[in-house]
């Protein structure tokens, strides 16, 4: 309780929050995360989602990624909608997200940072040509190749694969260039409050953000389980659920 009440009072001070979210913010929305005790990783080895996997095995990869990492049924939950909320009021400024679900945006979130991409679209990775994964679920049903883009001159077919818009172990993707690490590192340090949601914070770079914030701005972590930050002298750790525990804080605020 007494650690609810410093989080509480964390956040009615806070003006410019940056959260940083993975996948247990939205297991809460029937997501499955990667890294727990029943997490994707505990039926198939973390190499099926790297890149080297996808060129050598794309027909079996998107097999996997439509059942397990696209759902466009999932639904925004109390702590997705209560981010949402506090942008809206001005107190929160950016989310910066691994998860690739694009939940927050549907919750209204408008400054969302997606670090990991989204599995809304795929792009060919010659010419750019983007399709929604929708599209791409039907072009499975229906195309032998349907991985290999039909908009693109190549004579290569490698170089026609349309690789889903997340970012794959050995992969670069949008922020992941000096000029998007830059932006994220000055959006952390700007913050007067870190809110760590749903992330163990041990997958690099994303997890070393935490140590760009100012000095003096306090961290607020609800995870259910441990983080390399937990015990700073700055921090504030709730162990409870995410949509609960801010949904509690949101109505003392």
């Amino acid at each position: 309780m007494k650690q609810l009440e410093s989080c509480i009072e964390i956040i009615r001070n806070s003006t410019d929050i940056v959260a940083l979210t993975g996948a247990g913010i939205s297991t809460e929305s029937g997501i499955r995360d990667f890294r727990s005790r029943i997490g994707l990783y505990k039926m198939v080895p973390e190499s099926i989602l790297s890149l080297d996997y996808f060129y050598s095995n794309p027909k079996e990869f998107y097999t996997f990624a439509i059942e397990h990492l696209y759902h466009p049924k999932a639904t925004p939950n109390r702590g997705h909608e209560i981010l949402a909320k506090w942008e809206k009021e001005g107190r929160l400024n950016h989310i910066i997200t691994q998860n690739i679900d694009a939940l927050h945006q549907k919750a209204g979130s408008k400054k969302v940072i997606e670090f990991h991409g989204t599995m809304k679209t795929a792009s060919c990775q010659n010419c750019g040509y983007k399709y929604s994964t929708e599209e791409m679920a039907a072009r499975k049903k229906t195309m032998a190749n349907f991985y290999v883009c039909s908009h693109c001159s190549s004579l290569d077919e490698k170089e026609r694969y349309i690789k889903p818009d997340v970012v794959l172990f050995g992969d670069a993707g949008e922020w992941f260039t000096a000029d998007g690490i830059e932006h994220i590192l000055n959006v952390v340090n700007e913050a007067d409050c870190l809110l760590i949601l749903g992330s163990s914070m041990k997958v690099t770079p994303f997890s070393i953000f935490p140590q760009y914030k100012d000095p003096d701005a306090p961290m607020v972590i609800i995870n259910r389980g441990g983080t390399p930050y937990d015990f700073s002298p700055d921090s504030c750790v709730i162990e409870d659920s995410i949509g609960a525990a801010l949904d509690e804080i949101d109505k003392h605020l």
